[in-house]
């Protein structure tokens, strides 16, 4: 199935949400005001590293229209936030660990007067050592950042003697590959608005992408019951990972609570790139050998990962980069260590990929180098590695058995850019644009295994409720939130097509912690299977609850009647029963509900994964060798992640990862000095526009699944991004004969580096 509007026919769809979106009408959770409403603003540390001497706020207090100033002296509850490990400050109250670091709140009339009151609030710090550098925090004589030690997480596995068969491999590809720290650039900065209600409950309209667990995390700080505090949580303009944690909730809460009036509080871009989330960056050193037959049997890896100065999820990331470092390729002996190290960095944490992007460039680069020693077509290389139907996972553990892995590397053997005669190691002649030599082009591709959910050990819970509403409407009420992810669209679809309801029977209720079940967190591409999932097991009761209300209004046997637009059918002739006349004929709602968990291994390795996604991706570049820039041209995604639920969405998916790939390989980089950011907006930071994605994007989706495979579709928000990096970098490698290990590719090592003619290979071998 290519996936393009004419291909998808009737099934591709306007988004519900779509036409407020573009035309600016959407209302998005910053944009909202309400009268009475006050200006909170944020006091951040100057320093990346100190210890606070003391706090003076008196000052502050004294400016007409300063209606709260807070410190630490002010959390009636716990002082600290984080997912998994709450141990960052809401307020520091010692000892500042980055320049992020949160000192004090404003509550004012206007923004004027409380960026005032912020600038009379005195601190006085005594400086410490600085920790910029992840392997000098590791040394045993630096300076402690916390007291439980620098390393937040240490990942261990081994398989076989991998040091043992070393010494019996013909071929040994040896790299270490640096990934950047990159930022989420969201449109919608973090903000949001804080109303505390008359009945002294508190009401949060911010973009999260778990408002249950936002109202776990913020029920511990106010220290009141999670039930008094009703998070509300979309639409957002964006996250990507980067507001799965709390952000500027805790400061709107509190100042909300103290002042009894509205706070309204929205992050500046400068203030979400120096206090907001990023992607971990990474240093990965592999060793990795095979023998004269391309079989990979050995394979070593060490990881280094900065996750800046406090926790959030870098444990996590960590678990997944040591878990995807093998990939789907059969490796007998392997041995795999990894370290999440804390530095005065800013703070590392979720990002579309999870690791996965980091792990697939440095691996997928040592596939392309051993092919280069064995002079072996790359793609043939991997054939010979893949992982078989009934293989166990990276770790060991047993998974979800598809096809997907063959799959996609046949269907991407059989695309217009791997096709065999358009070799890619050809002569430079050969690569140049006709009436512009200095422009060299090449191709290159690469392939990926990416883990789905949360991974075993991490609580995973799903579910959700059908409900016939008073006024005729089927209501799906899910505990999802929407950020751009096209949610709202792709439920809308499920519905359509599963139970054979038309568009305007449906209201989608998601996002508000008052009214919505537990359906787990919008991240890690389990919302779609887990959406999927629910309406299958409500299915069968919802359906034949709705049938058996209609037949005892009609008199008509349930064996009669269907399921259709509008209403209950009788059989192919019309509406018998509208929706809205069985809720007015019906003495109490009709309302089902399933809770479940995301499937799991049952191999106990933490953070394994069950369900995969596999895909494919060719790309043809064009290098600049006067300028060294890159140029994608373009990319073919095979994608095998079963049944497509929505077309539009499952295109956009892979265009807009593709997109955030881009940056992540040929531009993007929050260069950090000294603990502090040198990239303070978007003015200076590179961000992929139109111009860089005018290239063509082609994406071809297999839905073939076992006929055992209960599960459905399986994620694909992230399979788009995790790896372009490394096809960019064999595509560049096939243009000017240059190695690529650290991203972003620098424009200067392409324009200083001659191209190198060498010997030619087919492209596919096979």
């Amino acid at each position: 199935m290519i996936l393009n509007k004419e291909s998808s026919g009737s099934r591709w769809r306007t988004r519900p949400d779509g036409l407020d979106k573009v035309s600016g009408k959407l209302q998005y959770l910053t944009d909202m005001t309400v009268d009475g409403m006050l200006v909170g603003r944020v006091l951040r540390s100057h320093h990346t590293h100190a210890r606070i001497l003391s706090i003076r706020t008196w000052k502050a207090l004294e400016i007409p229209g300063v209606h709260a100033v807070l410190t630490h002296e002010d959390v009636p509850g716990l002082n600290g936030f984080g997912i998994a490990h709450p141990h960052q400050p809401v307020f520091c109250s010692d000892r500042v660990r980055y320049t992020g670091d949160a000192i004090a709140a404003i509550a004012a009339d206007n923004d004027e007067i409380a960026e005032y009151a912020l600038s009379l609030i005195e601190v006085d710090y005594e400086l410490l050592p600085l920790l910029d550098d992840p392997e000098e925090a590791m040394k045993m004589d630096a300076i402690l950042l916390h007291a439980e030690g620098n390393v937040l997480h240490h990942t261990k596995y081994r398989k076989g003697e991998p040091e043992v068969v070393f010494k019996d491999c013909c071929h040994i590809a040896e790299e270490t590959y640096w990934t950047p720290r990159q930022m989420h650039t969201y449109m919608e900065t973090e903000g949001g608005l804080f109303i505390p209600e008359d009945n002294g409950r508190l009401t949060v309209y911010s973009a999260t992408q778990h408002g249950l667990m936002d109202r776990i995390q913020l029920s511990r700080i106010l220290d009141i019951p999670q039930e008094d505090i009703r998070v509300i949580s979309s639409p957002i303009g964006g996250s990507f990972g980067g507001k799965d944690e709390l952000n500027v909730q805790p400061y709107g809460a509190l100042l909300a609570l103290r002042t009894r009036r509205p706070v309204r509080l929205h992050n500046s871009r400068a203030e979400s790139v120096r206090a907001g989330l990023k992607r971990h960056p990474m240093k990965i050193t592999m060793r990795t050998g095979c023998d004269d037959e391309g079989k990979i049997i050995a394979h070593q890896v060490r990881i280094i990962s900065d996750t800046g100065a406090y926790a959030t999820l870098g444990a996590e990331v960590l678990n997944f980069a040591t878990e995807h470092v093998m990939g789907p390729y059969r490796i007998d002996h392997v041995e795999v260590e990894g370290f999440a190290v804390y530095t005065n960095n800013g703070v590392s944490g979720e990002f579309r990929g999870f690791g996965g992007n980091q792990a697939i460039f440095a691996l997928e680069g040592q596939i392309d180098r051993l092919a280069e020693q064995l002079q072996i077509d790359p793609w043939e290389l991997r054939r010979r590695n893949l992982r078989e139907y009934g293989d166990l996972g990276p770790l060991g553990q047993e998974i979800a058995q598809t096809d997907g892995a063959f799959q996609v590397w046949e269907a991407l053997s059989n695309s217009k850019l791997m096709d065999a005669d358009d070799s890619r190691l050809i002569s430079k002649d050969q690569h140049m644009r006709n009436n512009e030599p200095w422009i060299v082009t090449g191709t290159g591709a690469a392939i990926a295994m990416h883990g789905a959910g949360l991974g075993y050990g991490i609580p995973d819970p799903a579910g959700g409720r059908l409900k016939l509403a008073i006024d005729g409407k089927i209501e799906a009420i899910f505990g999802y939130e929407e950020f751009g992810q096209g949610l709202i669209a792709t439920m809308e679809q499920m519905l359509m097509e599963q139970y054979g309801f038309g568009a305007d029977d449906i209201r989608i209720i998601i996002g508000d912690t008052d009214v919505v079940p537990d359906s787990g967190s919008s991240t890690a591409s389990r919302a779609t299977s887990m959406m999927w999932m629910a309406l299958k097991r409500l299915h069968p009761e919802f359906t034949a609850t709705l049938l058996e209300a209609a037949a005892s209004l009609s008199n008509i046997g349930i064996e009669g009647l269907r399921i259709g637009p509008g209403g209950i059918w009788k059989l192919d002739e019309e509406v018998l029963v509208s929706y809205s006349e069985l809720a007015r004929g019906l003495t109490e709602p009709i309302v089902c509900e399933t809770k479940f968990n995301y499937p799991t291994t049952p191999h106990p390795r933490v953070g394994a994964h069950f369900l995969y996604t596999y895909s494919a991706i060719a790309v043809r570049v064009e290098v600049n060798l006067l300028t060294g820039r890159v140029r994608i041209t373009d990319q073919f995604h095979v994608v095998a992640a079963g049944p497509v639920a929505n077309p539009q969405g499952y295109l956009g998916q892979i265009e807009g990862g593709s997109s955030m790939a881009v940056g992540f390989t040929l531009s993007e980089d929050a260069v950090m000095s000294e603990g502090n950011y040198l990239t303070k907006n978007l003015d200076t930071y590179l961000v992929p526009t139109i111009i860089d994605m005018n290239g063509k994007i082609e994406v071809q989706a297999i839905e073939d699944l076992p006929d055992h495979d209960t599960y459905g579709p399986r994620g694909i928000g992230e399979i788009g991004s995790v790896h372009l990096a490394p096809a960019v970098a064999s595509a560049v490698f096939h243009a000017v004969g240059k190695r690529v290990s650290r991203l972003p590719i620098e424009p200067e090592s392409l324009q200083e580096t001659p191209f190198i003619p060498h010997k030619a290979v087919k492209i596919h071998a096979g």
